[in-house]
């Protein structure tokens, strides 16, 4: 969404979240994520929407709450919510969000979100956010509310996921470090009194599809179709339920027309 520019003053830190320091390529621009969920939404029928993740400090809940209950009703039902508290420095300057208690804060918007969903009249009052007493509308299609997957991979986040969330949400986990995360979320889970086997855990992949195989060494969801293909057995037995696969990442990054063969390619029972 915004990048600031690298200052000549300022060294360039390994950490890309810390203010000042470069991004990667893929995250230079990005379309606005509910807009682009309503065009998807208006020329599909049956395929989930979702985004991971919205990243909670940028919106009001209330605005959110409509925002993503309009899409539910316009895509008949079919939104997954992701949510995160975000990483860069810069992003939160731009947009002049509080970057102090993000933790405590999310947990309260998480609250706050699900009580603008409850049968009206709605009312909330927390140490961050208030709703005197309303009418809130539309109400999403999915009741009580579309499913939220809560992102990070702080014990923090895992705890708000266990604890507010419907599951789940992490991106590009490398295979060998899926056991530890698939172990800490079903933890998290089972202290706050789920059923871990039944929690979701949904993993985005970030993709790059060659007509070789790369062979050892490669990184995770690299190489030929058969060493992708691979990778995504691989997650499955770990303990993820869903993977969703991500051409954002390639570079130069694919022409659209070319991340739809390479997604059709990988796609379950693609020849």
């Amino acid at each position: 969404m915004y990048q600031r520019l690298l200052s000549p003053l300022r060294p360039k830190n390994s950490y890309y979240g810390a203010p000042g320091t470069a991004w990667p390529e893929a995250f230079a621009v990005s379309l606005d994520p509910l807009t682009a969920l309503a065009w998807v939404a208006a020329r599909t029928e049956r395929v989930r929407l979702g985004v991971s993740v919205l990243l909670i400090p940028f919106y009001a809940p209330a605005v959110l709450t409509q925002s993503l209950a309009t899409l539910d009703v316009l895509s008949g039902g079919r939104l997954d919510v992701g949510l995160g508290i975000g990483w860069s420095l810069d992003e939160f300057d731009a947009v002049a969000a509080p970057g102090d208690r993000r933790g405590a804060r999310a947990d309260e918007f998480v609250r706050c979100l699900k009580a603008c969903w409850a049968d009206d009249p709605v009312e909330f009052a927390g140490e961050f956010y208030r709703i005197p007493r309303a009418r809130m509308g539309p109400k999403p299609v999915q009741r009580p509310h579309p499913p939220l997957l809560i992102g990070g991979y702080a014990d923090a986040a895992l705890r708000r996921a266990a604890a507010l969330g419907d599951g789940y949400t992490g991106g590009n986990i490398p295979i060998a470090e899926l056991a530890t995360v698939v172990a800490r979320v079903r933890g998290a889970a089972a202290a706050a009194g789920r059923d871990p086997r039944a929690f979701p855990i949904v993993c985005r992949g970030a993709f790059n599809l060659t007509a070789a195989p790369l062979g050892a060494g490669r990184r995770t969801l690299w190489g030929s179709l058969g060493e992708i293909r691979e990778d995504v057995r691989r997650y499955a037995e770990a303990g993820v339920d869903e993977l969703f696969l991500d051409p954002n990442f390639q570079s130069p990054a694919p022409a659209l027309a070319r991340a739809l063969e390479q997604l059709e390619a990988l796609a379950p029972g693609a020849a």
